[in-house]
């Protein structure tokens, strides 16, 4: 009897993945689109965020919005209502998105018309982790609720991500997280994120995070 035979499906997978991100993020550089990978648990204020940064930025870029969801529309109404352009990306029950995922949702958005667009994945920290979007930039949020050791439960989240926003510090009088305890997990895992506190509830913080922002998207666009 001939052995079993062994296929590794997620290398495989990962792999095919990863040359169709690296196309997309070329495709990008050329249409001069900046996009942004957003990623959280549920709850940590995702759209909050970009809707506090869409007050930042709309004056000087034209931004326009993914919303993936395994299902509803909550989120892009929230952000069709401040009049930015979305799509609704529904992944019907997967718990992340991919390049080709990623690539459907830009093309029924017109990429090209935008200088800035935010892919506001999937609410979990460990599947949009491991797939390449194709984005020029990945970003999380942790927010002060869900404590500070997530950087030891989900490390690598937090080794993929090019910038951390600390979420509702309005919340921090009220809890025992510890930022600086927090800030040595992460740089641990990356010495060279950036990371921001800011409240999306209040709007703390906020100007330091948009102008890292607008310097990487003017990079990127000339």
């Amino acid at each position: 009897m001939d052995p079993v035979r062994i296929i590794e499906v997620k290398e495989s997978v990962l792999g095919d993945n990863n040359k169709k991100a690296e196309e997309l993020r070329a495709s990008l550089k050329k249409d001069k689109t900046f996009l942004v990978n957003l990623m959280s648990s549920p709850g940590s204020g995702k759209t909050s965020t970009i809707l506090r940064t869409i007050e930042h930025l709309r004056d000087e870029f034209k931004i326009g919005i993914l919303e993936a969801d395994i299902d509803s529309a909550v989120d892009a109404e929230k952000i069709q209502a401040v009049d930015i352009p979305v799509v609704q990306l529904h992944t019907g029950g997967m718990c992340h998105l991919d390049a080709g995922m990623t690539e459907t949702g830009l093309n029924e958005l017109n990429a090209p018309a935008y200088d800035l667009v935010f892919l506001e994945n999937i609410g979990n920290l460990v599947c949009p982790a491991e797939f390449d979007t194709g984005a020029v930039c990945n970003m999380m949020i942790l927010s002060v609720p869900e404590g500070d050791d997530k950087p030891l439960k989900y490390p690598l989240m937090f080794s993929t991500t090019d910038v951390l926003l600390v979420n509702k510090i309005d919340y921090l009088q009220l809890s025992d997280f510890d930022m600086e305890a927090m800030k040595k997990r992460v740089y641990n895992l990356n010495p060279s994120i950036q990371i921001f506190e800011v409240s999306a509830k209040t709007g703390e913080g906020f100007g330091a995070w948009a102008e890292w922002l607008r310097i990487e998207i003017r990079k990127w666009l000339t």
